[in-house]
């Protein structure tokens, strides 16, 4: 019986759930433990006490996990901390890590489900611009020497990944995943516990509130370390990342990283706001019970109006030369993908070849819109109404033209 039959079986045993549900601890100090003996040794972990007790705690008490949900949370949080000490251990084996240089790298971001997957994916395809993948985000220790797609790790992120798809099968249709994908930047802030990632998957409004009143240079402090692991395994001309959380951060992103560029992608957000609040829905749905959409709707509103506003305001303040950032429009990228590409060559005087161009085409040629299926959501679902959107983000759309 494989392990999903196991999961479901147990969600069906009547009053023995509750007996199963206790039996799945979120208590701090018991998955440090199991940790370290996991990783084979210890490790300073004080930086990250404050915020993963904040974390657990939003877990136990709003949340509201299923059986299922308590599993994967408890399982996600075992391995981030596990790979934290591993990562530390390799470092102390291998001290030339840490002397790895991240030059100039290109954050793609901007409101959610304004293209950043799609341009960043189209990236992607030039073999001087590394990206993080998905299976080495989820087990990025070892660093490894060996070609990407021999390794074993490949192969339990795809386990991980099909095992999510039963879950959840219509999550395809919102946003491709996949082992060899190139993944954003959340599951690897995720490692610091100092993230948006958690708030995507759960419920976690206390940590949430919390979170967006930290300074987030730890955050970007563990991202850069990060990349100096994979890089050492597997290095580019450059790294290429990706994700619309940066948008509440870029004061940090660019203390941490002061020569990157920065991509911030536009769209209407109107049609934003309903579909990012569709895939909060969706995944919250997949390990919590009773997901009320009108919360998340209203929820994911405010935030990314205040995310943008956020972004605009340190641009503003001069976090970074005028020059570090370039403006692209979702209508743009969809019309014509390649001609944003070639602009983004352009604006941060990257060399372009024939060859990167035919990688480009092919790309899209394979991975059509709606590939997967039509993600179909719509506001009133989410108790959203389009004149109180447009009115959220006015100032936005005013200065942007959408």
């Amino acid at each position: 019986m494989n392990r999903l039959s196991m999961l479901a079986r147990a969600l069906n045993t009547g009053g023995r759930v509750a007996e199963r549900m206790s039996s799945v601890r979120l208590d701090p100090d018991g998955i440090l433990a199991e940790a370290r003996q996991r990783a084979g040794h210890d490790g300073g972990t004080h930086a990250i006490e404050e915020p993963l007790g904040r974390l657990l705690e939003s877990y136990e008490r709003e949340s509201n996990l299923t059986f299922v949900g308590r599993i994967a949370a408890r399982r996600d949080t075992l391995r981030l901390l596990e790979y934290n000490l591993r990562m530390a251990a390799d470092r102390r084996r291998h001290p030339e890590i840490a002397a790895q240089e991240v030059r100039r790298p290109i954050f793609v971001t901007g409101l959610p489900r304004t293209g950043t997957t799609l341009l960043h994916g189209l990236l992607a395809q030039d073999p001087a611009n590394r990206v993080p993948h998905t299976w080495e985000c989820m087990f990025p220790s070892p660093p490894t020497r060996r070609r990407r797609a021999e390794d074993p790790r490949v192969r339990m992120a795809e386990r991980q990944i099909r095992w999510f798809h039963r879950l959840n099968p219509e999550f395809r249709s919102i946003h491709p995943t996949g082992a060899r994908l190139p993944e954003e930047c959340l599951i690897i802030t995720s490692h610091s516990f100092l993230s948006f990632q958690f708030n995507t998957a759960h419920f976690v409004p206390s940590y949430q509130t919390w979170l967006e009143l930290q300074d987030l240079r730890p955050s970007y402090e563990t991202h850069r370390r990060f990349l100096q692991h994979l890089q050492w395994g597997s290095a580019g001309e450059r790294w290429v990342l990706k994700a619309p959380a940066h948008v509440f951060g870029l004061d940090a992103l660019f203390d941490v990283y002061p020569d990157a560029g920065v991509i911030l992608m536009h769209r209407d957000p109107v049609e934003v706001v309903a579909s990012v609040a569709s895939l909060h829905a969706s995944l919250r749905s997949t390990f919590s019970a009773n997901v009320d959409s009108k919360l998340v709707g209203a929820e994911q509103a405010a935030r990314w109006a205040d995310g943008i506003d956020r972004a605009l305001a340190a641009r503003d303040r001069g976090c970074a030369p005028p020059d570090r950032f370039l403006d692209v429009h979702y209508t743009d990228l969809i019309r014509d993908p390649t001609a944003v590409a070639r602009q983004v060559y352009e604006h941060f005087g990257i060399p372009l070849t024939v060859t990167v161009e035919a990688r480009w085409r092919r790309f899209l040629n394979d991975n059509p819109q709606n590939k997967h299926g039509r993600h179909r959501y719509d506001l009133g679902s989410f108790g959203l109404r389009a004149e109180e959107e447009r009115e959220r983000f006015r100032t936005y759309r005013e200065r942007f033209d959408l």
